[in-house]
């Protein structure tokens, strides 16, 4: 894995507030932003509003464009609103016509603040993903003493994934080279041969990456060369989100 694929997705300027940040400051952050929209009655509408002015605020100092924020959300938010909206229809209650459909009133406040729950969640990880790295996560939750085995398996998928990017990438090639270029489904049979070299070429690749670390001295620890140092603007940050939030929280 090349240093571009350490800090792939990150986005923003690098020297800003927020990206200077201690990584854990802004998993806690934003994890509390989730945290306070989750656990929010159905009808607090101001909480939702003050969790949305907060990551616009976050999203702002970051200077991350709110056209990567956009094109990264709307991958997932699709998704969990085709979930909630089915709400409005098998929810039971007073009903409202739409034209020619009959929904529950209660369905359409519970699809509202499904929706708003969904959005404000996927929007932190989003700006958490924009302004950390994955391996500054990773190093965060091991900091923060998450389970030493989920961590490992996640570091390990994710060099993965840009190991069978780089074959694909390189076995594509070697295709059009040949003058292979898909276009029906009757060579799905020539597919599926790539897809099982692709297979075999990856686990190939992992089989030595695995013994060179035992080589090297593999003890079930990722070596890092730099530290993590919780600073007091990090705890300026961590006051200044959660306060308010937690305060409205309480009051609303």
């Amino acid at each position: 894995m090349t240093g571009q694929h350490l800090h792939a997705g990150v986005a923003g300027d690098p020297r800003s507030p927020i990206h200077r940040l201690d990584p854990r400051a802004k998993l806690v952050g934003l994890a509390s932003i989730t945290f306070v929209a989750v656990s929010t009655p159905l009808d607090a509408w101001p909480v939702y509003a003050a969790c949305a002015a907060a990551l616009i605020a976050i999203a702002a100092l970051a200077r991350v464009p709110a056209a990567t924020i956009w094109a990264r959300a709307r991958v997932v938010l699709p998704l969990v609103l085709f979930v909630a909206l089915f709400l409005p229809f098998v929810r039971r209650g007073e009903r409202i016509d739409l034209g020619p459909i009959s929904v529950s009133k209660d369905g359409l406040e519970t699809f509202a603040t499904v929706s708003a729950k969904a959005i404000l969640g996927t929007l932190s990880a989003v700006i958490l993903g924009a302004t950390t790295s994955f391996p500054d996560v990773l190093h965060a939750l091991e900091r923060l003493k998450a389970p030493k085995l989920l961590i490992l398996i996640a570091a390990f998928m994710y060099r993965y994934l840009f190991t069978i990017i780089d074959e694909v990438q390189q076995m594509r090639a070697a295709l059009a080279a040949r003058g292979y270029a898909p276009r029906h489904a009757l060579q799905a049979q020539a597919i599926g041969r790539v897809a099982t070299a692709l297979f075999l070429r990856t686990y190939e690749r992992a089989e030595r990456v695995h013994l060179a670390m035992l080589a090297r001295g593999w003890r079930q620890n990722m070596p890092r060369l730099d530290t993590l140092a919780f600073t007091r603007t990090d705890t300026l940050f961590l006051a200044a989100l959660a306060t308010p939030l937690l305060a409205i929280r309480v009051l609303v």
